[in-house]
């Protein structure tokens, strides 16, 4: 199973591949691809619904790893 999860800039996360997505209550949604949302602002969380774009959203365009105790 392979996974690709790429940071859109001042966007959400496109994450694509074969994986399920499990909620809250356990139950199961499986997907191939779908757009996370990262700005906090989506009345359809965890699923992105275009709101960054109206809010201003600015996010960070590289990962950065944590180092030390994790």
């Amino acid at each position: 199973m392979s996974v690709t999860i790429k940071i859109k800039e001042n966007g959400p996360y496109i994450v694509e591949g074969d994986f399920t997505l499990v909620d809250a209550n356990g139950q199961e949604i499986p997907k191939k691809k779908t757009a996370l949302c990262r700005c906090g602002g989506s009345t359809t969380k965890p699923f992105c619904d275009g709101t960054h774009s109206k809010i201003g959203f600015q996010g960070a365009i590289a990962a950065v790893e944590q180092t030390g105790n994790k």
